[in-house]
């Protein structure tokens, strides 16, 4: 026999079995898909052949050309010539991988093909472990005839090298696609910050640039409706002006494009921020009316002037459209100005005087449709020279308008329909501006005298009081004086009530902006939290001492402490004359008496006699006050506290053996007293809801006994009729 000499060998270590899964398979695969041909056979007794005599092969054990080895090579030779045959029957194009070539061997690779078809067909996945391969005898190739040890050892390290140049591809992908990700992360962080950089310039509306525009915006309104009528009905005015009219008309259209684009750029609040996204702003601008109004007032009409001239003002009537801009003006201004009823006021004249203004204008153009002088309620004659002018025709037909408009003069009577319909019109929307200019007025000058009228009825309250009890008139007097202070000074308003429409945080913050710098004066509360002062300084009370007034008097208790905000205050002697010491702006007194320091020797009552010399305005800040805050803040109470024994220890105003001593029993005698009266309520309360549950039990065992008694009578079909009867005069009875 001739000598075959194989490739590659592999070690034998591995035991083949004589029947394997894949001949199942395959069977299955000849009666599905196709029949076999006589090679096919063949290849498969030789297989059986080939595993039984694989058996018996060792790792140490040489092949030789006699025996039963060459039985085995004899059968792989036809299966290689099986091969070949079906490659060139069944013209496969298929070039077989090179490194499969090297390690299966090329007469195996198209086995290997058909077999996965098959294996696709039915739905049989391959192992990774080559446990499901068609030829397992191909894969453990036992040839020892002619490899060495040095041929295994360098295939194993092709093999190897193969598998490490393969894994540094894998990993120089891998780590191409890393790059490539973190490209497109820069760049999209690129993007971002080009369009953070992008971001467009938004005009919020509360701010002082919007309002500007609006100032702008508003003259050229203002000028349309003005103007427009005026040179519609007066032919010399447009035809004596017509280039500084085409000037300023072309001036407010510019001023008109512009404003759209301010529309555009306005932002608007969304969930209380305001937006600055582009296609935002432009799609909130588009949805609304006033972007067709606006388009609509740009229509280039006066294209018409090419054709029926330049005397033609009112083909712009369209730009009277843009009103809204000018009483957007009117209500921000009046949100502004410091005096807002003058600004009413002047803005209802102004309303007036347009539509007197039209009317008069209307009246001419109708006059000039009539006829001049044809008869008497119509303009007079323009030929006569009294007549003719500009001025005259103007103030003639505004003091007609004015006359009609307001019903307090005599016109002369119309004589044509057209005229008494005219007439008609203008009595009635006379008597609604006459109506509303009463109304508006007398509103806004009681508005502008509400407060002063508030107060004179509190002085007047007092007076008759004072009067009715018959109190002297030296104390009358002074009384009086101290509400002409108040209001001379502008000291009537009371806070609490003006600033009890504002949120608490905005309530804080003008308490801070007013008093908090007067607060940290005080040495006690130098070093306190911030949240502790800010509720001090709500609980602050201005309070205001006419010329003599004793603040506080020598034993009294203590329940409240005074910071002079303005005046002069003096510490005088029992007489009341003499004065020790002056207290100015800034100063206080009577903090440590609301602290309730424990040794104290003058207690919480107080120690010195405090007189106003002049008007004095002090701040009060109580001790029921005080102590709620300080129910908060219980190591600023501490802290406090220790403040006011250090300066009472300095005065040598204070007992230690007392302050070292317990609680005060007079403290808990007070907290005894408050847990009686607390009890006391809760004993009330429970008493009442107890009696309230008592009384519906019995209602309800009482409505039981008469169902069940109805029930026994009637049954309880008729049950529900029964209850309906019943109800029914019960009914009536409460009616």
């Amino acid at each position: 026999m001739a000598k075959i000499n194989t490739q590659h060998s592999y070690p034998g270590m591995h035991r083949l079995s004589v029947r394997t899964p894949d001949e199942d398979i395959e069977r299955i695969g000849n009666g599905c898909i196709r029949t076999h041909s006589l090679c096919e056979d063949a290849s498969s007794e030789l297989q059986g052949v080939i595993s039984v005599e694989g058996r018996h092969v060792s790792e140490s054990q040489t092949s030789s050309f006699t025996g039963s080895g060459a039985m085995a090579r004899l059968s792989r030779f036809v299966l290689s010539v099986r091969s070949w045959a079906t490659r060139h029957t069944h013209h496969e194009d298929q070039r077989p991988d090179s490194f499969l070539e090297r390690i299966r061997g090329p007469e195996l690779i198209e086995v290997s093909s058909r077999q996965s078809n098959i294996r696709s067909f039915l739905g049989i996945r391959e192992r990774p472990g080559g446990v499901n391969s068609h030829w397992p005898f191909a894969r453990f190739n036992v040839n020892y005839s002619n490899n060495t040890n040095e041929d295994k050892k360098e295939e194993k390290k092709e093999v190897k090298e193969e598998k490490k140049e393969e894994k540094k591809e894998e990993k120089k992908e891998e780590k191409k696609e890393e790059k490539k990700e973190e490209k497109k992360d820069d760049k999209k962080d690129d993007k971002k910050k080009e369009e953070k950089k992008k971001d467009i310039f938004v005009i919020d509306p509360s701010s002082n640039i919007y309002y500007n525009w609006l100032t702008i915006i508003a003259a050229p309104v203002f000028y349309n409706w003005c103007m427009l009528v005026c040179r519609a009905c007066f032919d010399e005015l447009q035809v004596d002006h017509v280039k500084l009219w085409l000037f300023l008309d072309y001036i407010s259209d510019v001023i008109y494009v512009l404003d759209m684009f301010v529309r555009f750029r306005t932002g608007f609040l969304e969930q209380g921020l305001l937006v600055q996204d582009e296609k935002k702003l432009r799609d909130h601008y588009t949805k609304t009316l006033q972007f067709k109004l606006d388009v609509l007032s740009l229509l280039p009409t006066d294209l018409a002037y090419l054709k029926l001239g330049l005397n033609y003002p009112e083909l712009r009537f369209n730009r009277l459209l843009r009103i809204s801009r000018l009483f957007e003006f009117f209500d921000r201004t009046e949100t502004r100005t410091n005096y807002p009823n003058m600004f009413r006021i002047g803005n209802l004249v102004l309303y007036i005087l347009i539509i007197i203004h039209w009317n008069a204008c209307i009246y001419f153009a109708i006059s000039k449709l009539i006829g001049f002088g044809t008869d008497s309620w119509v303009y007079p004659n323009v030929s006569i020279p009294e007549y003719g002018r500009l001025s005259r025709k103007y103030i003639y037909s505004l003091y007609w308008s004015t006359l009609t408009l307001t019903t307090i003069g005599e016109t002369p009577p119309p004589v044509k329909d057209e005229e008494y319909l005219f007439v008609v019109i203008d009595f009635l929307v006379g008597v609604l501006i006459f109506a509303t200019i009463v109304g508006n007025v007398g509103s806004m000058i009681s508005n502008m005298n509400a407060s002063r009228a508030e107060f004179q009825a509190k002085v007047d309250s007092i007076k008759q009081y004072m009067h009715f009890r018959k109190v002297t008139k030296d104390l009358e007097a002074r009384v009086i004086k101290w509400f002409d202070y108040l209001w001379t000074n502008k000291k009537t308003v009371d806070e609490k009530e003006v600033l009890k429409n504002l949120p608490d945080k905005l309530k804080a913050e003008i308490a801070i902006n007013v008093h908090l710098d007067t607060l940290k004066k005080v040495r006690i509360f130098q070093d306190c939290e911030a949240g502790l002062l800010i509720e001090l300084v709500l609980k602050l009370k201005p309070t205001v001492f006419s010329p003599g007034d004793y603040i506080c008097k020598k034993g009294d208790i203590g329940r409240e402490m005074y910071i002079i905000k303005e005046g002069k205050l003096a510490v005088v002697a029992d007489d009341g004359i003499t004065q020790f010491v002056v207290l100015s702006d800034g100063s206080y007194f009577g903090e440590i008496s609301i602290l309730n320091i424990k040794g104290s020797k003058s207690g919480n009552r107080r120690t010195a006699n405090i007189r106003s010399i002049g008007y004095s305005d002090l701040f009060c800040l109580s001790k029921d006050d005080l102590m709620e805050a300080l129910t908060e803040y219980p190591e600023a109470k501490k802290a406090l506290e220790e403040k006011g024994r250090q300066i009472l220890m300095k005065d040598n105003l204070i007992d230690e053996e007392a302050a070292k001593a317990g609680a005060d029993p007079k403290d808990l005698e007070e907290k005894i007293e408050r847990l009686e009266t607390a009890l006391d309520t809760l004993q009330t309360r429970f008493a009442r809801l107890l009696a309230e549950y008592t009384s519906s039990q019995q209602k309800v065992k009482q409505r039981l006994a008469s169902v069940e008694t109805r029930v026994k009578k009637y049954g309880s079909g008729t049950l529900s009729v029964g209850e309906t009867e019943a109800e029914k005069p019960e009914e009536e009875k409460k009616q």
